[in-house]
């Protein structure tokens, strides 16, 4: 794992609200918003961007997953759901971003929001890892920006988060840890 940081890396939070948190993974969720946290506030004290995304719905298609649970696509969270976890110490400089997608990036202005601020790369954490950050991932790939995953800052159910972790997330960009990326910021 080695993380190389860009000119102007964009930290991108994915998911780190009060609806989500309480749904099972493989790590303590409080350790991940813990290490997002952290990453926030190492990003803001460099004078980098941050992103926070929430998510307020599903994305309209029909799913299987969605038949066997009786929820339709398109639905909306309540917006007591939706809300960005304290932790995280919102700033007036943060970009936010609400999605009704898995991933960041479609039926968002995220990537006008990252170009307008100068980003060439994406430092992803959040839950879950093989929706949300993969997804985004994927989407920020795509668009030619590095992409860079802080794997412990990021969680989901245990064989799905290694599943991303071995086998999709080394074709998108970097792995690496919290530790790593803070030890680069200091670095500048």
């Amino acid at each position: 794992m080695s993380i190389e940081l860009e000119q102007t890396p964009a930290l991108v939070v994915i998911d780190l609200q009060t609806g989500i948190v309480g749904y099972p993974t493989a790590h303590p969720i409080e350790q991940i918003v813990a290490n997002s946290a952290q990453l926030a506030a190492a990003f803001r004290a460099k004078g980098l961007p941050v992103v926070l995304v929430n998510v307020a719905g599903s994305a309209p298609g029909r799913t299987d997953r969605g038949k066997a649970t009786g929820r339709a696509g398109g639905q909306t969270l309540p917006a007591a759901a939706t809300v960005l976890l304290p932790e995280l110490d919102r700033q007036p400089s943060d970009i936010t971003v609400t999605k009704r997608t898995l991933g960041a990036f479609l039926s968002t202005d995220l990537d006008a929001k990252l170009k307008e601020a100068g980003a060439t790369q994406i430092v992803l954490t959040g839950v879950s890892t093989t929706s949300g950050v993969e997804s985004t991932a994927r989407s920020a790939y795509e668009l030619g920006y590095h992409v860079a995953f802080v794997t412990d800052a990021m969680s989901d159910l245990l064989e799905a988060h290694e599943a991303s972790i071995a086998h999709q997330f080394p074709k998108l960009g970097e792995l690496g840890t919290t530790a790593e990326v803070l030890e680069l910021l200091s670095a500048r």
